[in-house]
């Protein structure tokens, strides 16, 4: 056997191997986690300059960490570390400052892009939510894991499996130390408290969105003392924590009335309510070879109801619609493909479920009346937040939820502004639920308007005008809000369109690999490489062949096995090993080597990129895995072509 040499090409084949992999980890290495500064005391703030990004562009900011008790009812309690930023009025004496409060559950509260329409009178402050934003996050890939793959994110057959999941998270979190009890919402609240005293405020305004709602009330249930004003967006009352099927059919009865009189939409039917209905019911099973997920096409619709305003991504009621309309199965199938990608991962879930336990009674009753009698979209929404009724048996409760699962009355100053088509939050709760029990309350709905996003996006002077009049005078002025129509024509994007586009990318990808790998044997079938063309090759074909072989399994998920997740490793690896292997050794081997330096290299370089495929699928995870997939494919191959050279002749070397 020859002596070990490796040549110069090889190696440098090697090195850069390596360095695909560094700057990959550097390109999707996850953030840093908050962490406890040595010897910090409950509620000590300590803070440092940076910037923070607003709509406009980046402003300065005092970013700081905030250290409170993970659980304030346990004396022996560990501290946890939670991000702050304040951004300073450009007001030498301004008013009091604005806490934001973001929705969710399961979100982060640490960006807010429109706080640059506040910031002339008012400091804005942003405190993480502990389990989202902090030293301890309430991550549960067990939960997501559930949820991909099989007959859809709520099926009968995924709820089981999904409730196990949440059992098995609360009991992982558990054995890593988190006390699971102290995530709620009233100590959420006091973390606010907290981040008020240490800044040094004597007030604050609240601005709450969605869920965050929910904390703004038990603020100022908890801490009424502390605050000035309270403006709510889009409020989500007590035991309101899922989705309504009596209330959503009325929503939809609101969109068919907007249809009937534009003569785009009427021209296409004449009942929307009706044409959604007579899908829903009959969702079909595929789209030719490719298979429709029913609950996954109903839980996206839900979702894109919130908003019908004129969004970039496809996420909009009139997308939605058009897809309804449209007698285009493939609008269905790409539905519920995103339903697949995106809502898996759009929560963190242990924060979520923590959240959601001040509704668990509501959710109990609803479920135990039969839940969901046959409305247009189905029980599965809510089936998809809860798993079913299963949240609420495996996820410990917190004694502080007992004393705020019902309405109370508030005295402080609050604005309620609700969208009049909003699906997610409906402003007849609010209504009826919310503004008996404030004393001093008042409420706006805006017409034509949906969600929060809506309010975000449409007419933002008269937004910012509504909201800055309020906290700096109680004033409510909304008269720079018009009826905002429906547009049901103004899809940018549609799900047809989509479907294609989805199809067109993943053939393409595809074929590119293996014509990429039909020219690497050709060429070395006639001529070979260089040292220098073949390390160079190796490194520009492994992306093209790397999303070739990833995009070979999605194709053989999408039409053969269906119940396999895109980015799954046995989607990721068999294509992404074979095709790297392959255009490794092919790059690499030279005319004048032996059979059996061939056999070797080419076991070498495929076994190799299949086991680097293997790990680098799993060392990130979700929609990182491919990229982390083909880093660890190519450092692996390099290496083994690198230790195999053993086994070549220093003349074929």
């Amino acid at each position: 056997m020859p002596s070990f040499k490796p040549s110069r090409r090889v190696v440098a084949a090697g090195l850069a191997g390596a360095v695909l992999l560094g700057l990959a980890y550097l390109a999707v290495r996850p953030e840093p986690v908050l962490a406890v500064p040595d010897g910090a005391a409950p509620g000590s703030l300590t803070t440092r300059p940076c910037d923070f990004d607003t709509e406009t562009g980046p402003v300065a900011a005092d970013c700081g960490t905030l250290v409170v008790p993970e659980n304030r009812r346990d004396p022996a309690t560990k501290m946890i570390a939670l991000p702050v930023t304040r951004i300073r009025a450009a007001e030498p004496n301004p008013g009091e400052p604005i806490f934001r409060l973001g929705g969710g559950p399961g979100a982060t509260n640490m960006n807010f892009p429109q706080a640059s329409r506040l910031i002339a009178d008012h400091d804005v402050v942003m405190v993480g939510y502990r389990g989202v934003d902090g030293s301890r996050r309430l991550d549960c890939p067990e939960v997501v894991g559930s949820m991909r793959g099989g007959d859809g994110i709520a099926a009968a057959k995924t709820l089981p499996a999904t409730t196990k999941a949440f059992e098995l998270c609360a009991k992982r979190l558990t054995a890593d130390g988190a006390d699971l009890t102290g995530y709620s919402v009233a100590q959420r609240v006091d973390d606010l408290e907290d981040a008020r005293t240490a800044l040094g405020y004597q007030k604050i305004n609240l601005l709450s969105t969605s869920a965050g709602t929910r904390t703004a009330m038990i603020y100022s249930w908890r801490h009424p003392a502390s605050l000035n004003r309270s403006a709510m967006i889009a409020v989500n009352p007590p035991g309101h924590l899922f989705w309504d099927p009596a209330t959503t059919d009325s929503q939809f009865g609101q969109y068919a009335e907007l249809c009937r009189a534009d003569a785009g939409c009427s021209a296409r039917t004449s009942d929307l309510a009706a044409s959604v209905r007579s899908v829903a019911t009959a969702m079909p099973e595929s789209w030719g070879p490719l298979s429709i997920k029913d609950t996954n096409v109903r839980v996206v619709s839900q979702y894109a109801m919130h908003h019908n305003g004129h969004v970039s991504a496809p996420n909009n009621a009139p997308t939605v619609l058009d897809a309804y309309l449209s007698g285009d199965t493939g609008a269905l199938w790409a539905m519920s493909v995103l339903g697949d990608v995106v809502l898996p991962e759009s929560l963190v879930w242990g924060e979520f479920a923590s959240f959601a336990m001040l509704d668990a009674e509501f959710n109990q009753r609803y479920h135990d009346a039969g839940g969901d009698p046959g409305s247009i979209l189905g029980n599965v929404s809510t089936d998809f937040l809860w798993a079913g009724a299963g949240v609420q048996k495996v996820w410990p409760d917190s004694p502080d939820n007992a004393e705020y699962r019902t309405m109370r009355p508030s005295d402080v100053e609050t604005l309620v502004i609700s969208g009049e088509v909003d699906f997610s939050t409906p402003s007849q709760n609010a209504t009826k639920e919310l503004l008996p029990a404030l004393s001093r309350g008042k409420q706006v709905v805006l017409p034509g308007l949906g969600h929060t996003y809506d309010f975000w996006e449409h007419r933002p002077d008269a937004g910012k005008h509504l909201l800055t009049t309020f906290f700096g005078s109680g004033q409510v002025d909304s008269s720079g809000f018009d009826r905002r129509p429906i547009a049901f024509d103004d899809v940018p994007l549609s799900m047809s369109t989509l479907a294609r586009l989805l199809i067109g990318a993943v053939v393409g990808g595809a074929v590119l690999g293996l014509l990429v790998l039909a020219w690497l044997f050709r060429r070395s079938r006639r001529q070979g490489f260089t040292a220098r063309a073949s390390v160079w090759t190796r490194v520009a074909a492994a992306l093209p062949l790397g999303l070739g072989g990833w995009l070979l399994g999605v194709l053989v998920s999408w039409t053969l096995n269906p119940d396999d997740f895109l980015v799954s490793a046995t989607v990721i690896v068999p294509g992404t090993g074979v095709l790297i292997g392959l255009g490794a050794h092919l790059a690499c081997v030279r005319p004048e080597w032996t059979a059996r330096a061939r056999r070797t290299s080419l076991v070498a370089a495929v076994g190799a990129a299949l086991l680097g495929a293997l790990l680098g699928t799993y060392a990130l995870p979700g929609l990182t895995a491919p990229a982390t997939a083909i880093v660890g494919a190519v450092a692996a191959t390099n290496l083994a072509l690198l230790l195999s050279s053993r086994n070549v002749s220093p003349r074929a070397a």
